[in-house]
């Protein structure tokens, strides 16, 4: 992974492949960043008029090289777009800084060192710029050829040194601002790693093996339970959604712990390691990404390792409910009852909606403890995103207050997040002359039916929320700011978050 430091180096005296500086868009034109004063001197203050005239406007997601001046030791400014330009005497936004970061390091692929000269004017801003830089650094090259032509063959290798000018490599703040970006950057790109792995390479049980792997690595104690051990308990749901594969289903438990925490959440992510939608088939052109239907499950798994990194004071506990959903002679039915571990029957209407089958049965499990919350993730529906699109999750929950202390944890982090009702009425269309509940009701707003699904799995009086990341998991377009091609690590920011303020006591 892409290394980061802090660095009181001046930019002019720095060996480095490149200088980042930010524009911002101003009401007359580019206006050059607080950070790049050295580089602008060099051009006799006279840098903003050499963008313009190259084409830059400060807009986000811009990227301007141009020469660097004579005397410094780089040979590249990289000058990055910032947006507009903030009020006088206000600071950049640090999602603003985060992004930049992001497509710097995006178009620095290949070099060795950048020296990023960004605003930065506390640890905050520090952090952001480092978690944008090694989120935009990232690159998945696992499955291309690593012969001596790989570079023509795969591109160029990620940027390999970013060194943050004006930082204070011996300022506590600073320092933990660094080390809290490292340590949630790699368990992001760590998820990223996951969605993006084909489907033929992770299945339940490698899943849970890698889950093993990193939970004796970071001192987190490991459950898994098998088909057996699966059968044993009565884990109908997840029995159910994985009975149609070669490759049993898994229900993995990861719990940290603290010493001094006073708190308990519960993250349950859905993690269905391909879905072609059963014996309901999913049509032609759109089994293709379906590798990403674990992308819930990967970021509770990250979030729970990174709270174990950063030593966060609360207990944390991840339940990764994992099967894959293919069509066989023992898949289920349309029309088949499953009993779930909380002893409810479900009437299946439709085998493609199979993420909440096994999201209730883990949601039952983490009710079992009594957690003080408990959010589950899942790429749940294709509704959420006709509502919100592609790059917006959805949040509902049984608590309004909760819900908004998630939008806006959200929001923090530079995640978009919009709350989302759970209209009652809605409910009636899940009954079942069957069963107590079936598993599909009304089309419209089909959303918010899975979240009232859902519901029916929380154990009582235990505060809950529902993140839809179906839109924001996988970017099937272009990269942007920080966010890469394929898998993205959606929620990932948001939980670690979540975990860090109840922590601290500061949840609204």
């Amino acid at each position: 992974m892409t290394a980061l430091t802090l660095s009181t180096a001046a930019a002019p005296g720095l060996r480095a492949d490149a200088i980042v500086i930010g524009v911002a868009k101003g009401a007359k034109g580019p206006v050059v960043a607080p950070g790049a004063e050295a580089v602008d001197k060099a051009y006799d203050g006279r840098l903003a008029g050499v963008l313009e005239t190259l084409g830059a406007s400060g807009a986000e997601g811009e990227a301007t090289k141009l020469p660097a001046p004579s005397g410094f030791k780089a040979p590249l400014v990289l000058a990055v777009g910032l947006g507009p330009a903030p009020e006088k005497d206000a600071g950049y936004d640090t999602e603003a800084l985060r992004k930049a970061a992001g497509v710097a390091a995006r178009a620095l692929a290949g070099s060795k060192k950048a020296a990023f000269a960004l605003p930065l004017t506390d640890a905050a801003d520090a952090g952001a710029i480092g978690e944008g830089a090694l989120l935009g650094a990232y690159s998945f090259d696992a499955y291309k050829d690593n012969g001596k032509d790989s570079k023509a063959k795969n591109g160029k290798a990620p940027l390999a040194e970013v060194a943050l000018l004006g930082g204070k490599p011996r300022d506590k703040a600073y320092k933990a601002a660094i080390e809290r970006a490292v340590a949630v950057s790699e368990e992001l790109n760590r998820a990223r790693d996951l969605v993006n792995t084909p489907p033929n390479d992770l299945n339940p049980e490698s899943f849970a093996a890698i889950a093993q792997a990193a939970a004796k690595e970071h001192g987190i104690k490991v459950q898994v339970l098998d088909v057996k051990a699966l059968e044993k308990g009565g884990y109908g749901g997840i029995l159910g959604v994985g009975a149609g594969s070669v490759a049993g289903p898994r229900l993995v438990k990861l719990s940290y712990t603290s010493s001094k925490a006073k708190k308990h959440l519960a993250f349950v992510g859905k993690g269905i390691t391909y879905d072609s939608g059963g014996i309901s088939l999913k049509p032609a052109g759109h089994n293709e990404t379906m590798k990403c239907d674990m992308s819930g499950a990967a970021a509770v798994f990250a979030a729970v390792v990174a709270a174990a990194r950063l030593g966060l004071e609360v207990n944390v506990t991840g339940w990764l409910a994992l099967a894959e959903n293919m069509p066989s002679g023992s898949a289920t039915r349309p029309g088949d009852v499953l009993r779930m571990y909380s002893g409810k029957t479900v009437e299946v209407l439709n085998t493609d909606a199979e993420g909440r089958l096994v999201l209730a049965d883990a949601l039952w499990a983490a009710s079992q403890e009594k957690p003080d919350a408990i959010v589950d993730v899942a790429t749940l529906t294709g509704a959420m995103v006709l509502a919100l699109g592609n790059r917006t999750f959805g949040i509902m929950g049984n608590d309004d207050s909760f819900r908004t202390a998630l939008y806006e944890a959200a929001q923090e982090v530079g995640e978009p997040a919009w709350p989302m009702p759970m209209p009652e009425h809605l409910r009636k269309g899940m009954d079942s002359p069957t069963a107590d509940i079936a598993n599909m009701g009304e089309r419209m707003g089909g959303g918010l039916v899975a979240g009232l699904f859902l519901r029916e799995f929380v154990g009582e009086g235990i505060t809950w929320a529902h993140l839809d990341i179906a839109g924001p998991a996988f970017n099937e377009g272009g990269p942007f700011g920080y966010t890469p091609k394929g898998g993205t690590g959606s929620a990932v920011r948001t939980l670690v978050r979540l975990a860090e303020l109840t922590a601290s006591g500061d949840l609204g």
